[in-house]
């Protein structure tokens, strides 16, 4: 294996999860010709999260090694929607959310791609052409109980939790993808490995050489335990604001960090390598969490909003300062005033009185700057106050 091909492995395995057949990728690598790089985004959401670009990270490295990349909008599967990781049926979207969705999605993926070298492709080009009989025959490759063997579709079985026939379908026309767009490598998250393995199966079945595997890892979210997810919380909006954006890194535990740094930021592993040992060293850790979301904000938004950004933060958390975007709130008073739970709840800074009283016990609560400790607190009718709930909650409320 040439160094050439060597250096190129390393960045491809960079933060991946499994790399199948490495083998069969070293002998393509070789060729020294650009390999069809397939990654497939199904778009039933308009947005994205930092949790969705780890995949679109791999696909930009491969990029600038000088791949071909084939960035796959499966507004055909979208319409049938990936049972990947459920317990249960998932609801279908129209033609028309799935459209306007992808529409987002192209705006967003281009803060990382290279536009003017990435092929857009939609698997309604072809999904629509087949006709029932084809459609059969693609589904005659296969058995149910190869299906079975896919884990979440085992278990649902096994608890006799109903599987729509539509769904059995799904992995079929992902592999398809694969055969029509003759891919050397497609990518994938680890909840993927049993669709892209079909893929493989189905190029072999329509004498293709069959595609590498290349699975990235679920990143975690805020709380660095459960996935990424908008339904969670837990999650960084790619179209967030820079402040946001830059908060919530910040917010990131430190050992959590180094795992975001390896899967999102562009610096080389070297560089990374340096950051460790400097704070192996006694390096304060916020410094390079700093670099790294300077990175990510520019990423997204431009190098002045990530300056920006950290003033904004440090004057907030650093010296206490309010931020001066603070979102107003009118609500009305029981009688004389609003207790400090109901407006907190009402606020939307928690998401229960519970929750607020909570807080209040902890000592997270400040009104106009004071911490609140009284757990019986009112606030008058005719008064507007700031109140705040942790480091970046922030409401301005008129009670009424």
């Amino acid at each position: 294996m040439t160094e050439h091909t060597q250096g190129q492995l390393e960045i491809i395995k960079r933060g991946c999860n499994e790399l199948l057949v490495e083998e069969e990728l070293k002998q393509r690598l070789s060729t020294g010709r650009p390999l069809r790089i397939k990654a497939g985004f199904d778009p039933t959401a308009p947005d994205l999260h930092l949790g969705h670009t780890v995949l679109l990270n791999k696909m930009r490295q491969l990029q600038d090694l000088g791949h071909h990349i084939l960035f796959l909008i499966g507004d055909f599967t979208g319409m049938i929607g990936d049972p990947s990781g459920k317990n249960i049926t998932r609801p279908t979207l129209t033609r028309e959310q799935v459209a306007e969705n992808a529409i987002s999605y192209t705006h967003q993926v281009f803060k990382i791609l290279r536009s003017d070298q990435t092929e857009v492709v939609f698997n309604s080009t072809w999904m629509d052409k087949l006709n029932a009989t084809d459609l059969i025959k693609l589904a005659a490759t296969h058995t149910v109980a190869r299906m079975l063997e896919r884990d979440d579709f085992g278990k649902r079985y096994q608890s006799n939790q109903p599987i729509a026939i539509h769904e059995l379908l799904y992995p079929l026309i992902q592999a398809y993808d694969s055969v029509m767009l003759k891919a050397d490598i497609e990518l994938g998250g680890t909840d993927q490995k049993f669709n892209l393995l079909m893929g493989r199966e189905l190029q072999k079945h329509f004498g293709q050489p069959p595609q590498c595997i290349l699975t990235m890892p679920l990143l975690e979210g805020l709380d660095g335990a459960n996935k990424m997810s908008k339904s969670m919380g837990n999650y960084i909006g790619i179209a967030e604001s820079a402040e946001e954006i830059f908060g919530k890194l910040m917010s990131v535990s430190d050992e959590l960090m180094w795992r975001y740094i390896e899967l999102l930021s562009f610096e080389s592993l070297g560089t990374i390598r340096l950051w460790k040992q400097e704070v192996e060293q006694g390096l304060n850790p916020r410094d390079i969490k700093v670099k790294f979301a300077k990175e990510i904000v520019a990423r997204f938004h431009s190098e002045r909003d990530a300056e920006t950004a950290l003033t904004n933060f440090e004057a907030r958390f650093r010296h206490g300062a309010q931020p001066d975007d603070i979102p107003e709130k009118n609500l009305h008073a029981e009688g004389d005033g609003l207790p400090i739970a109901k407006i907190l709840k009402q606020a939307g800074l928690t998401a229960s009185t519970t929750e607020a009283l909570r807080m209040i016990e902890q000592g997270g609560v400040k009104l106009n700057g004071e911490k609140v400790s009284d757990k019986n607190l009112k606030v008058s009718r005719g008064e507007t106050a700031v109140v705040q709930v942790g480091k970046r909650k922030f409401s301005r409320v008129i009670i009424l």
